[in-house]
């Protein structure tokens, strides 16, 4: 039975994703939920996993293509004796019909020296059929062009696809070599050679000069930025986004330019708090397995807060008000690597101080390592983003859409502060951290941002260890 794969949906708002890297051949062996390639939205970088076990035996997108969510992508034949790989040109008999041709033309290669890149060609046209002959000329001269690079001294990686564009269209190595590839790395996808050739046709680019990735007159934007660092002069240096980095540039953008942002900022009295971490850290940790932090005492807080004030755990559609009865709390993770990713704790008013600390710090540890499932950065309803772990005291971060607001958490610092106790005034040493929200002013007005905000810190101040 074939079973196709699907883009996958990350998101409420996510409508497309782009292909990063096929992991998985055409012709190989996959198990249920192994990962078969990697994607990128505007929200993170993923693996997505085979559905079924079985043999994967078609592709459908290229690395680098942007698919539309839902659209099948690839194609896994459950039945091993089934299992025949699949060209979007011809069938797999072809395919192993040219493989044979490949191998044929190269030991006449090696025979007629004097003509070696001919040969592969020839021979493939002589003994297969026309579809044969046509698919085995495009894979010999591309192979041909592989072998150039190599023989070059090359560094950059051509993918088949690439190859096949270049040597139908007569695009030489030397030229090849001076297109600015979009792709990880800098690797040139196929959108990237078809970009070069509408401008070459053009006259925007002639062969020789460096591609831009866009036609000519059009506006460059953040997904045709060349990917290729270069020195673009005496003490100046350009170095391209990555592409987390550019779909997180992207998104953010796009926040600021939906929601009208507002921020308000609280202190927060964070004693009484650190007294406790303090006196159970030991014990948590060796019954746990994991640190006792601030972020799951500051999620508890900001649960009741949602459940005293529920408009800000909403979203906008139109001129409609999408109100949510669940709270899914997403944590924003900062990769090692750099980049962004907002793990989601689904239906997290249900678990109490304890289990709010055991599933941040597994989302983290998996967001990390890039073992998070698809669903597991979706369908967030508020997030919460922790700049103090880097030693900041206060931020105003962006709202992660279709969110109306998002908490900053300030880093926990000791502080003289003024106390009032039977009215006299004294000055004592407090932990004291600073929280920023901000909102839609669409939805959440100044008064209902800045109470929500008192409430957040109100019910950390009033912290009740009978709770944990």
């Amino acid at each position: 039975m074939k079973v196709e794969v699907q883009m996958p949906k990350m998101g409420e708002s996510i409508t497309e994703g782009r292909i990063l890297k096929w992991v998985k051949s055409p012709g190989d062996s996959v198990d249920r939920d192994e990962t078969i390639l990697e994607i990128a939205t505007d929200k993170v970088d993923t693996e997505v996993p085979a559905p079924n076990a079985g043999v994967l035996v078609k592709i459908m997108a290229e690395e680098g293509d942007t698919v539309e969510v839902g659209t099948p992508i690839a194609v896994i034949e459950t039945d091993a004796e089934n299992a025949k790989v699949e060209d979007s040109g011809s069938s797999g008999d072809a395919k192993a019909g040219d493989a044979t041709d490949e191998k044929a033309g190269a030991k006449e290669e090696e025979k007629a020296e004097e003509t070696p890149k001919q040969a592969p060609v020839e021979r493939a046209e002589a003994e297969s059929s026309p579809q044969q002959a046509g698919a085995g000329k495009r894979e010999a001269a591309a192979q041909q062009i592989a072998s150039a690079s190599t023989e070059s001294g090359s560094a950059r990686f051509y993918s088949p696809v690439v190859m096949r564009i270049a040597s139908v269209e007569g695009i030489p190595m030397q030229e090849l070599e001076q297109i600015e590839g979009s792709g990880m790395g800098g690797r040139v996808t196929k959108n990237d050679v078809l970009s070069w050739l509408e401008a070459r046709k053009s006259g925007a680019a002639p062969a020789g000069a460096p591609a831009t990735g866009t036609q000519q007159g059009a506006a460059p934007s953040l997904s045709s930025m060349p990917a290729p660092s270069r020195v673009a002069g005496e003490g100046t240096e350009v170095i391209p986004m990555d592409n987390m980095q550019r779909l997180m540039a992207e998104h953010m953008v796009k926040s600021k330019q939906i929601s009208p942002h507002v921020s308000v900022i609280s202190e927060v009295d964070m004693t009484r708090i650190e007294k406790y971490r303090k006196a159970h850290t030991v014990e948590f940790k060796q019954r746990e397995g994991i640190s006792l932090t601030y972020m799951p005492f500051i999620a508890e807080a900001t649960i009741r807060a949602l459940k005293d004030f529920p408009l800000v755990n909403s979203s906008i559609d139109g001129d409609n008000i999408i109100l949510k009865r669940m709270i899914n709390l997403g944590i924003a993770v900062a990769m090692d690597d750099g980049g962004l990713i907002v793990p989601v704790l689904k239906n997290a008013d249900t678990l109490n101080v304890v289990g709010l600390g055991r599933g941040i710090a597994d989302l983290a540890y998996r967001a990390r390592t890039r073992k998070l499932n698809p669903e597991e950065i979706q369908d967030g309803t508020f997030t919460i983003t922790n700049f103090g772990i880097f030693g900041n005291v206060v931020g105003t971060p962006i709202i992660n859409q279709p969110q109306v607001a998002i908490l900053g958490v300030g880093a926990v610092q000791k502080k003289p502060v003024v106390l009032e106790h039977d009215g006299e005034d004294s000055i004592a040493i407090r932990s004291m951290m600073q929280l920023s929200l901000s909102f839609d002013h669409r939805i959440v007005d100044g008064a209902l941002g800045g109470r929500f905000l008192e409430r957040v810190r109100q019910y950390l101040e009033e912290f009740n260890p009978d709770g944990v």
